[in-house]
């Protein structure tokens, strides 16, 4: 980083990069000087300074600090400059991984700026693609996107895990960290001085870079280096005035973005446990029961951006609510032929109605119009719903479908403080919460119609008694008519007839003067009294 003929024109003033020195330093167990090894301290919580190369390096640092171009120029010194024991026809790796193809680029192209300026370099240069350079001593460096199934069965000298906060962190991911870091450490294995560098502004108190700053920070000997440091402290070149406009406007955002704290403000909504004690394995779909309720929920989408409409039916079984079907329509799609295909999912259950958000205003209400089917608005927001749809969660009064991509979704859902105090729930950055937002908005509200009565007895005192007009109405035995709303059945029942075909009673013969019917007759019995 300090020699002219190499990294030193990109790495000045060299004050503005100081403790990146100290950290090239501790990596590699250079020596230090008194004042490099203050700093040392300051930021691993450490008393003495390594003398062998760590195993593995954690880098926790604020936002435009440097990251980017040290990352780069690692990988360009371990690759182009260091030794490495490969056999003949054998490629040693350098791999630089990141949470998508956007920021891999971006690394890339720090890569190959500094490769291409330093004629030393350039010279090894044999061949390059748009993720790869291969190099005339055996070594290729290599940008992609982080997959556990693309890193495996190769020979990896060193590997350069870029953002990894950001990183799905949920067991349930299709492509969690923890998977990606464990795929990766075998391919290191038996290589000496590989080094696995991961490097991240922090975020919230889970995944790998969170689990390494609790387990290795502060521990002297350690071969795993942790590092945690803001922007300024690492790149004192950063605006300052900038960085004090961002301060004001959210200090908790700030202290996670630029000062190089994991986030107090976030955590969780669940663990993985509770997910699993009330997900049926095995079960990705239930039919219609005649006899039940049947209710269904909604989350529109326009076709053409990154959300997904989605829908979910579910119904009330005991006082559990029990998610039946699942259906999701990801971009591009044709709002209109979606809402065809909705209809004919509700039409399945029996359903005339589906209850949604305020999407586009009354687009999908009049979209689903058309196809005979009522669209309820719901008024409460996405984050009140995840916030009633957790207690039925831990109660274990809920069914879930055993849906990977609905599961995933829970799973990453975070609970966020604002600076107010008040708590909001949601997907994370760059996360998706379609589908469980239409699993916990029907959930919810089959939950609210269990826990109203079953039944309504109405009991009337007439001279005469009509059997229910509706043609939805049905017999149910010797209990009473039945009614579907669209609540669900409501019971109502002649308290005079106890027939189970339910046919009218017989006329009631009035008689002011018999004391035993005047006590069953109000209107006799008023008679009576004004006579």
């Amino acid at each position: 980083m300090d020699s002219p003929a190499l990294f030193g024109k990109w790495f000045s003033p060299p004050e503005s990069w100081a403790a990146w020195r100290v950290v090239a330093k501790a990596i590699f167990a250079e020596p230090m000087m008194p004042s490099e090894v203050e700093v040392f301290t300051r930021h691993t919580g450490r008393q003495t300074p390594p003398t062998e190369p760590a195993s593995e390096t954690w880098l926790a640092i604020g936002r435009r600090g440097g990251k980017g171009w040290f990352s780069a120029a690692a990988a360009v010194y371990i690759a182009c400059l260091r030794q490495h024991r490969l056999k003949r026809g054998e490629l040693g790796r350098v791999m630089v991984l990141a949470c998508d193809r956007d920021q891999a680029g971006e690394t890339f192209r720090y890569i190959s700026e500094l490769i291409d300026s330093i004629p030393v370099l350039a010279a090894m240069v044999q061949s390059r693609t748009k993720e790869s350079i291969d190099l005339n001593n055996g070594v290729q460096i290599t940008v992609q996107t982080a997959s556990f199934r693309r890193i495996r069965g190769r020979k990896v000298i060193a590997a350069i895990c870029d953002e990894i906060a950001m990183w799905f962190s949920d067991e349930r991911s299709a492509n969690p960290d923890t998977e990606i870091l464990t795929a990766l450490r075998p391919s290191m294995l038996g290589v000496p001085g590989a080094l696995l560098l991961c490097i991240s502004s922090p975020f919230a108190r889970k995944g790998t870079l969170w689990t390494a700053y609790r387990d290795h920070y502060a521990k002297d000997g350690d071969s795993v280096l942790v590092w945690k440091a803001s922007t300024l402290a690492m790149y004192s070149g950063a605006d300052r005035q900038f960085l004090d406009r961002e301060f004001q406007k959210d200090p908790m955002a700030f202290a996670a973005e630029y000062g190089g704290e994991f986030r107090t403000d976030l955590e969780s909504y669940i663990g993985p446990e509770a997910v699993e004690a009330v997900t049926v394995k095995g079960r990705t779909v239930l039919p219609y029961k005649p006899g039940r309720a049947h209710y269904a929920f909604m989350d529109p989408a326009g076709g053409s951006g990154g959300d997904s409409l989605t829908l979910a039916i579910a119904r009330c079984e005991g006082n559990r609510s029990v998610i039946c079907r699942i259906a999701e329509w990801r971009p591009p799609f044709s709002p209109v032929a979606a809402a065809k295909e909705v209809a004919a999912i509700l039409r399945e259950y029996g359903l005339g109605r589906v209850r949604g958000d305020r999407f586009s205003g009354g687009t999908w209400q009049d979209l689903i119009r058309q196809h005979g089917i009522a669209y309820d608005f719901e008024e409460r927001t996405k984050s009140d719903l995840f916030h009633d749809f957790l207690p039925l969660l831990n109660g274990r009064v809920v069914e879930l479908l055993d849906h990977r991509r609905t599961i995933n979704q829970l799973l990453a859902l975070e609970r966020t403080t604002s600076k107010l105090g008040k708590d909001s729930i949601g997907h994370p950055r760059g996360g998706w919460d379609d589908l469980i937002n239409s699993v916990a908005g029907v959930a919810v509200l089959v939950a609210a119609r269990a826990a109203r009565p079953s039944s309504f007895v109405v009991e009337i005192v007439t001279k005469s008694w009509t059997q229910h007009a509706d043609p939805t109405a049905r017999v149910d035995d010797d209990r009473g008519i039945v009614v579907q709303t669209a609540f669900g059945p409501e019971r109502y029942r002649d308290p005079r007839g106890d027939d189970p075909d339910r046919r009218a009673p017989a006329p009631v013969t009035h008689d002011v003067d018999d004391p035993s019917h005047r006590v069953e007759c109000r209107a006799c019995r008023q008679a009576w009294r004004s006579a």
